[in-house]
C-alpha cells in the first residue's frame, strides 16, 4: 500500500493501475474526477426534474446541487468530503470548471448583440439604468452594515463595489429562459425585459472589471488604474484588430456548407488567447472569453455552427462543475445567530427593494401599466451565473469572507426562485382574452359577414415555405380588395441548450418580424425573401411571427396568438412528410401531439395540411398559378367549413373547384355497425345541422348557376362544378373518390356527419386527428392518390368535438367484433 501513501503525501497522479494491483482509484486524479462529474450530473439533473413543476430555471437546481454537495449538507460528513472531494482534487476540479465557464461565457457573449443595444428604446434603457443605479446604491449601503458586523477588516473600496455589483446584476440568460417558460418571450413586456437585461449585463461586466481592478494586491492606487486602463485597451484592440478577422472567417463559411474544423479550432484558440491576456493584465481570464463572444459577428452560419459544436459539452458537462465548486465554498452553517440571519434578511430585502422599486417607478413614469411594471420589477430581480462569478471572484481575492459569501449565495437563490411565481401572480396576459370577444371564428362566418379573412399558418422549417406560399396564393380571394390577412408562425423548440435563447434576438414582437434582416444567406434570410417577395407580388398582408417554447406547451402559444389576432382558421403541418419513394416518414412525433392539442383548445377553426408537394416545390407567378381542388361533402359542421374555405379559394382565377356531395341510396347499408347509427349519435346530422347543410348547398348551387349564366357566351369552362353522387356502400364511395384522384388538393371535414359517413369502413388508425375521410385519402390502399389533403375542423366553440364520437365508435366496434 506504499503507492497509496505516496499518493496521499505528494501530488495526485493522473491514473491508477486498478484495484487488482492493490490501488484505490479514488487516490488518483482522473478516476476521482470522473466520479465527481457523474455525481454532479446525477444530482443536478434529478433536482432539475424536481424543480420543473415549479417552472424554475435549471440554474437553481445546479446552485442547490452544489450547496448540497458542499459543507452545508453532504459535506458535513468529513468522510464524504475526504473521499469524494479531497482537498488535493479541488485544484483539478476548479481548473476544469473554470475552463468550462470560460467557454460558456464566450457563448453568453455570443448571445449579446451590440447592435441590438444601439437599437434599445428609451423605455428599456431608462428601466435598465434605474435597475442598476438604485440597487447599486442599496448595495453600498448594505456593505456598511456588513463591514461593521461580520466583514470587519476587508478592503473598503473593493468591498463597496463588489456588493453594489452583486445586488445590481440581472442574469440575461436566466431571464430569457424564465420569459420563455412563462410565455412572455414574444410579448411587449418580454421585449422590454430582454433589452433592459442586456444593457444591465454589459454594465455589470464593466463594473465587475472595475471591482477586480480595485481588489488587486498592489499597494499603490496606480496599480488598479493601470489594470483598468489595460483592460480598456484590450477591448479596443479586440474591436479594431480581432473583430475584422472574425468577420473574414464568418464570410468564408456560407450557408449549407459544413464549417471547416480549422476555423473552429482557430476561433477557440483566439478565445483561450484572449483569456490568457486578460488574466495577464490582472482582470480575470473570463473577461477575455466574454469580450470575444460579444464582438463575434452574429450574422451568418458560422456563429450558429460554432454554438452547436461547443455548447452541449460546455453547458451540459463542464458548467455544473462550476456550481459544485461554488457549493464546496458555501457553508450555510457559518450563518449563525440572530445577527447573521438578520443580515441575510437585510441583504435579500435590499436586493429586492432596490431592483423592484427602481424598475417599477421608472416603468410607471414611462406609462407602463401597473401589472406590467410589477412584472418587470420581479423579472429584473433575476440572478444567476454572473452573480456566482462575482461572488467567487470576490471570495478568491479576499474581498468576501465565508459568511458574507454564504449570505450572498442564498440571496441569489431566493431572488431567482421567487421570480416565476411572483410574475405569474401579478401579470396574466391572457386574462383579458375571452372566447366571446370576436365573432368570425370560422371561414364560414367570415364569408357571411363579408369581412377580411384572417388565417394563421404554422411552419416548422423553411421546407414548409413553398407549400405555405402556394396555399396563401390560393386563399387570397382576388375578387375582393385586401380581403386576406395572414400570420405565418415559425415554431421553434425551446430546449435546455443555451443557443435556444439566441433565437430571442430574432424576436421583435408577436405579429412583427422575428428575424434579423442581415445581408447573409442564412435560413432566416430565406424566409424573409420568400414572404417579402410574395407580399410585393400580391395584396396579401403576411406578418411573420414566432413561437419559442417547449414542445409540451407550444400549443398554448399557437392558441393564444390565434385568439389575440382574431384568426378564423389555424393551418398546421402534418407530422409526417412524403419521401422520394412516396412513403410516409415521421418528421417528429411531438408535432402530432401539438396538432391534437391545438384542435382541442383552439378558439377558431383548425386545419391540418397533409402535404404531398402542393403546387410544386417553388412559388410561381400568380398568372401561371393553377390548382385543381376537390371537396368531399358528407355533411356536418366540419364539412361545411371545408366547403366555405374551398369556395373562398375558387375566387382565384387559376383554381378549379369540384364539390362532390354524397347522398345515400334507398338500399344504403353501412358495412360497419357502429354507435353512430344509434339514437345517441344519430348516425346522421341533427335537424339544425341538416338545415344548415341544405342552406350551404343551396347557396353553392346558386353560385354555380350564376357563374354558368355569366359565362354562357364564353368558351371558358365553369370554375366551380357541383355533383351529387348516390352511393350504396363504402366501396362505391372509394370508387367516386378515385375518379378525382388527379386533383392537387382535397378539402375534407375532420368529422363528417350523416348516414353516408357512418358507412365509411374506418380502420383503426394512428392518426385519428385526420378523421375517417382524411385517413382514407392518406393511408388507404383502396384510394390511390398523390394529392395533398387539407383536413378541416370547425371551431370547437360552435360545434361538438369529433374525438368523443370517434373513440366511442371504436369501442363499440371492438365489442361487436368480440
Amino acid at each position: 500500500m506504499g503507492t497509496n501513501d505516496a499518493t496521499c503525501s505528494g501530488p495526485m497522479k493522473a491514473t491508477s493501475n486498478g484495484v487488482f494491483q492493490g490501488e484505490n482509484p479514488l487516490h488518483y486524479a482522473l478516476p476521482l474526477l470522473i466520479l465527481q462529474i457523474c455525481i454532479v450530473l446525477f444530482l443536478t439533473r434529478v433536482l432539475a426534474f424536481l424543480f420543473r413543476p415549479l417552472r424554475q430555471p435549471r440554474v437553481i437546481a445546479e446552485i442547490v446541487g452544489g450547496i448540497l454537495l458542499g459543507p452545508s449538507a453532504l459535506g458535513k460528513s468529513s468522510k464524504f468530503l475526504s473521499t469524494v472531494f479531497p482537498t488535493k482534487s479541488l485544484t483539478v476540479l476548479d481548473t476544469l470548471a473554470n475552463l468550462g465557464l470560460l467557454f460558456f461565457l464566450f457563448l453568453v457573449g455570443l448571445e449579446l448583440d451590440p447592435k441590438s443595444l444601439k437599437r434599445t428604446g428609451k423605455k428599456a434603457l431608462s428601466i435598465a439604468l434605474a435597475g442598476i443605479t438604485l440597487p447599486f446604491i442599496f448595495g453600498i449601503g448594505t456593505s456598511f452594515a456588513l463591514r461593521s458586523s461580520i466583514a470587519d477588516g476587508v478592503s473598503k473600496a473593493p468591498f463597496l463595489v463588489f456588493m453594489g455589483v452583486a445586488l445590481s446584476i440581472t442574469a440575461f440568460p436566466v431571464l430569457a429562459r424564465i420569459l420563455a417558460e412563462i410565455k412572455l418571450l414574444t410579448t411587449d413586456i418580454g421585449k422590454i425585459a430582454l433589452s433592459a437585461a442586456a444593457v444591465n449585463d454589459v454594465a455589470a461586466w464593466i463594473l465587475l472589471a472595475l471591482a477586480v481592478a480595485l481588489s488587486g494586491d498592489g499597494s499603490s492606487p496606480l496599480t488598479s488604474l493601470w489594470v483598468f486602463l489595460a483592460g480598456c485597451g484590450f477591448v479596443v484592440f479586440c474591436i479594431i484588430a480581432v473583430q475584422p478577422g472574425m468577420r473574414w472567417l464568418a464570410k468564408r463559411c456560407p450557408e449549407g456548407e459544413p464549417v471547416k474544423e480549422h476555423y473552429v479550432c482557430l476561433t477557440l484558440g483566439v478565445v483561450l488567447a484572449a483569456s490568457f491576456v486578460t488574466d495577464l493584465i490582472g482582470i480575470h481570464a473570463l473577461f477575455g472569453a466574454f469580450v470575444i463572444g460579444v464582438i463575434f459577428p452574429k450574422e451568418g452560419h458560422f456563429a450558429t455552427s460554432l454554438v452547436e459544436k461547443v455548447e452541449d459539452l460546455v453547458s451540459g458537462l463542464f458548467l455544473p462543475l462550476y456550481f459544485v465548486s461554488s457549493g464546496l465554498k458555501t457553508d450555510v452553517a457559518t450563518i449563525q445567530g440572530a445577527q447573521s440571519w438578520g443580515l441575510l434578511v437585510l441583504v435579500i430585502f435590499n436586493a429586492c427593494f432596490g431592483k423592484i422599486v427602481g424598475t417599477v417607478v421608472v416603468s410607471l413614469y414611462c406609462k407602463v401599466p401597473l401589472d406590467e411594471s410589477l412584472a418587470l420589477g420581479f423579472l429584473m430581480n433575476t440572478k444567476g451565473l454572473v452573480e456566482l462569478i462575482v461572488l467567487n471572484i470576490g471570495r478568491d481575492r479576499g474581498v468576501l469572507n465565508d459568511q458574507v459569501f454564504a449570505i450572498m449565495v442564498l440571496m441569489a437563490i431566493v431572488t431567482t426562485f421567487m421570480t416565476t411565481p411572483l410574475v405569474l401572480a401579478v401579470y396574466k396576459p391572457g386574462k383579458s382574452l375571452t372566447k366571446g370577444e370576436y365573432n368570425n371564428r370560422t371561414v364560414e362566418d367570415t364569408n357571411q359577414s363579408n369581412k377580411p379573412l384572417c388565417l394563421m399558418f404554422c411552419f416548422q422549417s423553411i421546407m414548409n415555405i413553398p407549400t405555405i406560399v402556394n396555399l396563401i396564393e390560393a386563399s387570397r380571394g382576388t375578387n375582393r380588395k385586401e380581403s386576406l390577412s395572414v400570420y405565418a408562425m415559425h415554431l421553434m423548440e425551446l430546449s435546455e441548450r443555451s443557443s435556444a435563447i439566441l433565437m430571442a434576438h430574432k424576436v421583435r414582437r408577436n405579429g412583427l418580424p422575428f428575424w434579423n434582416k442581415d445581408k447573409t444567406g442564412n435560413s432566416s434570410d430565406m424566409v424573409v425573401v420568400a414572404f417579402e417577395a410574395f407580399q410585393r407580388l400580391s395584396r396579401v398582408s403576411v406578418r411573420p411571427m414566432t413561437a419559442i417554447s417547449a414542445m409540451a406547451t407550444i400549443h398554448e402559444d399557437i392558441c393564444r396568438s390565434a385568439e389575440s389576432k382574431r384568426t378564423a382558421m389555424v393551418i398546421l403541418p402534418f407530422h409526417k412528410h412524403v419521401r422520394l419513394d412516396r412513403t410516409w416518414e415521421t418528421t417528429r412525433n411531438d408535432y402530432r401531439l401539438i396538432n391534437k392539442k391545438v384542435m382541442e383548445e383552439a378558439p377558431c377553426s383548425v386545419a391540418i395540411l397533409v402535404d404531398r408537394g402542393l403546387g410544386g416545390a417553388t412559388r410561381v407567378a400568380s398568372s401561371d398559378f393553377t390548382l385543381v381542388i376537390t371537396v368531399l361533402f358528407f355533411g356536418g359542421n366540419d364539412d361545411r367549413e371545408a366547403l366555405a374555405f374551398a369556395v373562398r379559394m375558387a375566387e382565384h382565377p387559376g383554381i378549379s373547384l369540384t364539390v362532390i356531395r354524397f347522398i345515400p341510396s334507398e338500399e344504403f347499408k353501412p358495412e360497419n355497425v357502429k354507435l353512430e347509427i344509434t339514437e345517441d349519435q344519430a348516425g346522421s346530422c341533427s335537424g339544425q345541422t341538416k338545415l344548415t347543410d341544405i342552406e350551404a348547398i343551396t347557396e353553392l348551387k346558386a353560385k354555380v348557376k350564376e357563374q354558368e349564366s355569366s359565362r354562357s357566351d364564353s368558351d371558358i369552362e365553369s370554375k366551380i362544378i357541383y355533383e351529387d353522387k348516390i352511393v350504396r356502400c363504402h366501396d362505391e364511395i372509394c370508387e367516386v373518390i378515385k375518379e378525382y384522384s388527379r386533383s392537387n388538393l382535397f378539402l375534407v371535414g375532420k368529422s363528417p356527419e350523416g348516414s353516408v359517413a357512418s358507412g365509411l369502413n374506418v380502420v383503426r388508425s394512428d392518426t385519428p386527428e385526420l378523421g375517417p375521410v382524411g385517413n382514407l385519402l392518406t393511408s388507404s390502399e383502396s384510394v390511390s392518390t398523390s394529392a395533398s389533403v387539407l383536413v378541416v375542423q370547425h371551431s370547437c366553440a360552435n360545434s361538438i368535438s369529433f374525438d368523443a364520437k370517434f373513440n366511442i365508435g371504436k369501442k363499440t366496434k371492438l365489442r361487436l367484433n368480440l
